[in-house]
């Protein structure tokens, strides 16, 4: 399995009104005992839709800023 990035959950502040699972255009989340998870952990695009639908916004995405390294110059 690689070290894929996932949405976060924050399950104390979800309330499980489902939209995350009902919207998720892989449907990559499901709800699981009235709570959401991400299931189909290969199927998660990284689309956004779930944080940007969340009325709680307990669902979060995280982005790492990759830098390329410096170039080297020629004088």
């Amino acid at each position: 399995m690689d070290d894929k990035i996932l949405p976060t959950i924050d399950l104390e502040r979800c309330t499980g009104c489902g939209l995350c699972a009902e919207l998720c255009p892989t449907h990559a989340v499901e709800m699981i005992d009235a709570r959401p998870a991400v299931v189909r952990v290969q199927d998660c695009a990284y689309c956004g839709m779930c944080e940007e639908m969340c009325p709680v916004e307990a669902i979060g995405l995280v982005y790492e800023i990759v830098l390329p390294p410096p170039s080297e110059s020629s004088s």
